[in-house]
């Protein structure tokens, strides 16, 4: 459709495919990983915006509204609502900013409310379900056990190693008069409730970066034996596979409701 909605998706894409790498290997992606997409894809998005409102002033400032605003809830959901990590929602405000619309027609169909980045998000959020089934069947085959809700998001590791692995701390270790150590799990809406005032969760790296800040947790995590964690899997994958599903599948959540109305 837009010459320059191909350049800018496939400049994306190459930035998602590379900045998933760094986020599984380091966890972090430094905005400097951004700047050779921004290159390419912001003077696209100037040139598709100019196309836009040269055949349609009111269809072009809709979508521009649109963008803004979304963009701006990605910014306020990980500034002060911590409901993102940095690269997550850099990823998506950049994805809305630069390809607000499909490039190509994608195999699905276009779908009714044809506004790419919300399609990215929607089959970056179906396609991360996935995971807590994958982490439930590696704890059954591990034998792992744990209350049944922490089954799908975690899994127990070496109190002795914790510093060596990717995730935020489940669990919270008290140690009684007589030495004996208890543990209790944290709570869903406690963990929500503490990202929402801006209290950090334990992340497992933090012990390896500052030990003597943490030497007291280290302590009765190896005490305890074991830890529960959950699965540190960045949010970038998901949006990276929610791009590349949208440009070339279409829309998940219009997929899924076709084939279950029986019109696919």
């Amino acid at each position: 459709m837009y010459q320059t909605l191909i350049l800018s998706s496939a400049a994306i894409a190459l930035t998602l495919l590379y900045a998933s790498i760094l986020d599984l290997r380091e966890r972090r992606v430094p905005f400097r990983t951004w700047y050779p997409m921004l290159f390419i894809a912001l003077p696209m998005a100037v040139l598709t915006y100019a196309e836009l409102f040269h055949d349609s002033v009111r269809f072009a400032s809709g979508l521009l509204f649109l963008s803004v605003m979304l963009c701006g809830f990605y910014y306020f959901a990980s500034a002060y609502l911590h409901l993102f990590g940095g690269a997550d929602a850099w990823a998506m405000i950049f994805i809305t900013a630069c390809i607000p619309l499909f490039p190509v027609e994608p195999y699905a169909g276009y779908p009714i409310i044809a506004f790419f980045p919300l399609s990215v998000m929607v089959n970056a959020v179906l396609l991360n379900l996935v995971t807590p089934l994958g982490i439930f069947f590696i704890n059954i085959f591990r034998r792992n056990r744990g209350p049944l809700r922490y089954m799908f998001v975690g899994f127990p590791v070496s109190g002795d190693t914790i510093q060596n692995e990717f995730g935020f701390v489940m669990e919270e270790f008290t140690e009684d008069e007589d030495g004996t150590v208890t543990r209790r799990y944290l709570s869903f809406t406690e963990a929500i409730r503490r990202m929402i005032r801006g209290e950090r969760r334990l992340y497992t790296k933090d012990f390896k970066r500052n030990p003597e800040e943490y030497k007291e947790e280290l302590r009765l995590y190896r005490k305890a034996g074991t830890v529960w964690i959950s699965y540190g899997v960045p949010f970038i994958l998901p949006i990276c596979a929610g791009f590349l599903s949208a440009l070339f599948i279409g829309d998940i959540m219009t997929i899924l409701i076709q084939a279950l109305s029986g019109a696919i």
